[in-house]
């Protein structure tokens, strides 16, 4: 495989997002639909969103605000009309914005239902205004226009078919070894973007410890290391640099952080706790830099077998990920990264996604103690055997083992969470 396609694959996902991914695709389709019949009065705007988006906009807080939801993002879209931010949209909207959309959900003009369709990842976004109408449909990725359609006519018509998308028929050509030679080889000067997440994604961390959001999960095992609770070693630290970031992200902290196959929380796990590490074992910024790379590619490589979105969490494959760039940062080689993504999947696999929440930073603390002790293991040539459960001899194999349970688990599944989240008695 040929440097310049993982480069496509790396450009294309790890991008900027602003807050969960999420709300924020609802209000880049809307904001799209909206500036194409732009209007000072906006007279209705309707939603429908597959299961997995409406279980992820349900009780994440949207940067900038105290509030949450479907008709929330909607709306803060459709006022922003900053579509060419795509998933930093929600960035630098004014009291004049807020005020506007809280007006149009009170007046009723923001409706949202369930759609029916086969995309983890589907938004349909209509806006209507005394300019016309507009339909912006993402799917498949939560950019990706599908479908415009403005005052009844089609402008854009692509709805992504299997194999039809140029990078994920790239991404199937990922291998453990192929990423290993990469990350090992390429021009350090050429991972530019990977010292920009570490820059970015840290900022996010040091944020997270520095103030209390949603559940403090990294201030309090900071705190909790001050008061003895908590070992003042390598993973007590990266489970609180890492959990602090997720504590900000899910909170309605205004820092972006770069995802990684369509999460933030993905970009935060597969890179924070690498960088923990690197910072408490001074290591040199190369071998940090290329730690990360690894990791993250380790993560879409995983990403792309167990899907955009699923009923179980996605911090998993991210932690696999970070176990991986572990291995690497502390002297391992390819066989004791294979040894640690099968130590990983024998572990945290099964962790269910409940939907975006501030409750995920507990989540990625769980993953992150486990990849580290993954990564122990692996280091000391210790891995789960492959008679055990899903583990296969071949890693390869493991992977696709892991994929098959994340597509059969998630219909039924996400529908059984989404009518819980939906129908609590408050």
């Amino acid at each position: 495989m040929k440097n310049n396609a993982i480069f496509e694959i790396l450009d294309a996902e790890l991008v900027l997002a602003l807050g969960c991914t999420e709300p924020s695709a609802v209000a880049y389709a809307t904001s799209l639909a909206c500036e194409q019949v732009a209007s000072c009065f906006i007279d209705q705007i309707e939603v429908s969103a597959s299961i997995n988006i409406i279980k992820n906009v349900a009780a994440v807080t949207i940067p900038g605000t105290d509030g949450c939801g479907m008709d929330l993002a909607a709306a803060l879209g459709a006022v922003s009309k900053r579509s060419s931010k795509k998933l930093e949209v929600l960035s630098e909207l004014t009291a004049a914005d807020h005020d506007q959309a809280r007006k149009l959900i009170r007046q009723g003009r923001v409706t949202v239902e369930i759609a029916d369709t086969p995309y983890k990842v589907y938004i349909a976004a209509t806006v209507r205004t005394d300019k016309g109408e507009a339909t912006v449909i993402l799917a498949g990725h939560h950019t990706h226009v599908a479908r415009l359609v403005v005052n009844g006519k089609i402008l854009v018509d692509n709805f992504p078919s299997e194999g039809s998308n140029y990078i994920t028929r790239l991404e199937q050509e990922l291998t453990p070894d192929v990423i290993w030679d990469f990350s090992r080889n390429i021009q350090i000067s050429k991972l530019e973007m990977i010292k920009q997440l570490i820059k970015v994604n840290t900022r996010l961390g040091q944020e997270g410890l520095k103030n209390p959001y949603g559940l403090a999960v990294g201030r309090s095992i900071i705190n909790g290391i001050k008061d003895g609770f908590y070992v003042n070693d390598l993973c007590s630290y990266a489970m609180a640099l890492t959990a602090a970031g997720s504590d900000a992200r899910m909170a309605g902290c205004t820092l972006p952080a770069y995802a990684n196959s369509g999460s933030g929380n993905q970009g935060i796990q597969s890179s924070l706790p690498i960088v923990a590490i690197a910072q408490r074992l001074n290591k040199d910024e190369e071998s940090m830099i290329r730690a990360v790379a690894l990791s993250c590619l380790i993560t879409i490589y995983i990403k792309a077998s167990f899907g955009r979105l699923s009923a179980l969490c996605g911090a998993t494959v991210a932690a696999t990920g970070s176990s991986c760039g572990i291995v690497y940062l502390l002297g391992g080689n390819l066989a004791q990264v294979t040894f640690t993504i099968k130590n990983m999947l024998g572990n945290v696999t099964g962790m269910l996604c409940d939907g975006a929440k501030s409750g995920c930073a507990l989540k990625i603390a769980t993953c992150t103690s486990a990849a580290v002790q993954s990564a122990f293991l692996a280091l000391q040539n210790i891995t789960i055997r492959a008679t055990d459960g899903i583990i296969e001899e071949k890693v390869e194999n493991t992977v696709d083992n892991l994929g098959k349970l994340s597509r059969l688990s998630s219909t039924s599944a996400d529908r059984a969470i989404l009518d819980i989240i939906l129908n609590k008695n408050m």
